[in-house]
């Protein structure tokens, strides 16, 4: 399942995506048809899986990495679905190692926040 529909810009410490599939009424998110606002955790975790995968380069495989949690979450909606422009998808890299980031993200739309938050990712955990 891929959400994201381009990176606009990204370095070594942040990226930004966007996405427009939040409209469809296929999204696999959605539940009775809303896509919740809490779904938008989903698109960061993806702009994160995406970022690491640009740090890897094409002569390294990207590190696996799961989400171990999300905090400091607050939103000003409840759907994304009803939101009719596209999603800006903003990740900053706060800090991390080899096995553990932390990540701060944001999900806007025409420049007014919707969530914002914090997110843990373990890396390789299969390895430890």
């Amino acid at each position: 399942m891929c959400l994201l529909d381009q990176v606009e810009l990204w370095n070594k410490n942040e990226i930004v995506c966007k996405a427009s599939s939040h409209r469809l009424p296929g999204n696999p998110l959605r539940a009775d048809g809303i896509l919740g606002i809490c779904n938008g955790i989903e698109y960061a975790a993806q702009a994160m899986a995406v970022h690491g995968a640009l740090l890897a380069g094409d002569d390294e495989t990207p590190a696996v990495g799961f989400l171990t949690s999300a905090r400091d979450v607050q939103w000003q909606r409840t759907r994304l679905d009803d939101i009719t422009s596209d999603l800006t998808i903003r990740a900053e890299r706060i800090s991390g190692n080899d096995i553990n980031i932390l990540y701060s993200f944001a999900l806007l739309v025409e420049g007014a926040t919707l969530l914002t938050g914090r997110a843990s990712v373990m890396l390789n955990a299969g390895n430890l």
